[in-house]
């Protein structure tokens, strides 16, 4: 997390606990990859508790770059395609799955382009007042829309979604763009997975609400089959 390495290591025990939780409700194979969305945000915060140490601890500083480079590979190039692509796949309903279709095709471009950027430019992890701020010297003209297809890959598939409470998910993503941007502009990056925990517990109440509906349907039919 943003704030210090307790702060993240802390947060990657909360995170796994969730997580922990959250595979233990599918009750589907197609639903494995949602569920995973607050482990995987677990271990963004365990390597950012690490990084925390390198700049801090000379005996953690062989860990900065490998460390730096973790944070950002989950960051910028899994979530734009993890999200759009956990989506479609628990949603069973087949309306709207072009367009749901589009926004993981989406978020397949905008994770090759960060690929992209953060093998070939230069990046950089620094503790600027109680904050990590990353600066990355990629192309500065197509930052702009990067961030807008950003936003779309992962805001919009959960508005698209038949399954009740996923607006939930979507509102807590894009709430956290927007507090970030307006009282973090020069730590984003980092501040921004501050809402981790948030967005984890919307995928934990989806997936309990979810299968807890399914289960009823099921009972209901045997109950009248009987």
């Amino acid at each position: 997390m943003c704030f210090s390495a307790g702060a993240s290591f802390g947060a990657g025990v909360v995170l796994s606990t969730i997580g922990v939780a959250s595979i233990k409700k599918i009750q589907q194979p197609s639903q494995l990859p949602f569920a995973t969305i607050p482990l995987i945000f677990a271990v963004q915060q365990f390597s950012e508790g690490f990084l925390w140490l390198s700049l801090k601890y000379p005996a953690w500083e062989y860990l900065q770059v490998p460390m730096t480079y973790t944070f950002l590979f989950f960051a910028q190039i899994v979530w734009p395609f993890w999200v759009p692509f956990s989506v479609l796949k628990i949603d069973p309903s087949k309306k709207r799955k072009a367009y749901k279709k589009l926004f993981f095709t989406i978020g397949i471009v905008v994770s090759t382009y960060l690929a992209y950027c953060l093998l070939s430019f230069k990046v950089l992890a620094k503790i600027e007042g109680s904050h990590i701020s990353y600066h990355q010297d990629y192309p500065s003209g197509t930052s702009l829309y990067g961030g807008i297809l950003y936003i779309l890959a992962t805001v919009f598939p959960t508005f698209l979604s038949s399954i009740k409470l996923m607006w939930s998910l979507g509102t807590a993503i894009f709430s956290s763009y927007i507090i970030t941007t307006i009282f973090y502009e020069g730590y984003i990056v980092s501040v921004w997975c501050f809402f981790a925990a948030i967005i984890s517990i919307a995928v934990f109440a989806i997936l309990y609400s979810l299968n807890r509906s399914q289960s009823k349907t099921v009972w209901v039919s045997n109950t009248y089959r009987v």
